[in-house]
């Protein structure tokens, strides 16, 4: 058990790193390069974890069926997911954009009910109400006339990559998939998609040894590698409750790279919101 809280700690603290990852490699690279050499990273790293684990050759098992879900699913995600979230933290303080980006729980909840037909409780809709009003907080400074000075396009985005984030679930759940194997072939089927844009609405050479540098922290650490090390915590636990409450401290402790990496000011309406964000969301696991 120490075994596995190690390991879903390891976990939080590199997702803790992506906003800040995020911001940084934006300064030297446009979102079509981000994602394309993250993307490719994260392909030849989790594509080496099946071979080192034997497990390479599962992946020309499957039924046709199979790859073909794949790559609808990579269409959603990493393809269209992260170039509308990579678009909202250019556009958007990274303390703002992560905090808005984390109520995907609550619109996967909402897109379950027309969807897989689950049943939306009273705790569902107060867990909802607590959510969306610590996004407003964090998206108004604590002012509604905060909105002025922030990206209306980059607040857009980044309450609609929730919504992809959580349709990319709901499938998933329809489309049942050994992760590990279904991550490398969502990455692995995108990857023309990413490299085809890059090549018409950016320049895939004009590249940085910074920028590739954070292309490859974030294909590393936000996208590959530490999925691997969060399955095995879960795998490993005997309580996987205790474990994935831990994910609830990725956002606070994300602040703190914020504000020493990127210089941020990190407003009390920002720790607020947050706190409205995360309770709405540790009440609705609560009940379910």
């Amino acid at each position: 058990m120490n075994k596995a809280y190690g390991l879903a700690l390891l976990t939080v603290l590199f997702w803790s790193t992506s906003a800040t990852a995020f911001k940084l490699s934006l300064r030297y690279l446009d979102i079509f390069q981000l994602l394309f050499y993250a993307s490719l990273v994260s392909t030849f790293v989790i594509g080496a974890i099946l071979g080192i684990q034997g497990r390479f050759n599962q992946i020309f098992l499957l039924e046709k069926k199979d790859y073909i879900n794949s790559f609808l699913l990579g269409f959603l995600n990493p393809f269209i997911y992260y170039l509308m979230i990579f678009k909202a933290y250019d556009l958007l303080p990274a303390q703002i954009a992560q905090s808005v980006n984390y109520t995907w729980a609550i619109m996967l909840t909402l897109l379950s009910v027309p969807l897989l037909k689950h049943p939306f409780s009273k705790i569902d809709f107060i867990a909802m109400i607590i959510c969306y009003t610590g996004a407003v907080i964090v998206s108004t400074q604590g002012n509604l006339s905060g909105f002025k000075s922030l990206s209306v396009s980059g607040l857009v985005l980044a309450f609609a990559s929730t919504v992809i984030w959580a349709s990319y679930w709901i499938l998933n759940v329809r489309m049942p998939r050994e992760p590990i194997i279904g991550l490398f072939l969502n990455f692995l089927f995108s990857l023309p998609l990413t490299l085809l844009f890059c090549l018409f609405f950016s320049n895939i050479a004009d590249i940085s040894i910074e920028g590739l540098a954070g292309a490859a922290w974030v294909g590393c650490f936000e996208f590959g590698f530490t999925f691997v090390i969060w399955l095995t915590a879960l795998k490993l636990s005997n309580n996987t409750g205790k474990i994935v409450n831990l994910i609830f401290l990725t956002p606070f402790i994300s602040l703190i790279f914020i504000r020493f990496f990127l210089n941020e000011t990190v407003f009390i309406s920002t720790f607020i919101g947050l706190a409205f964000i995360v309770s709405g969301l540790l009440l609705q696991k609560s009940a379910s």
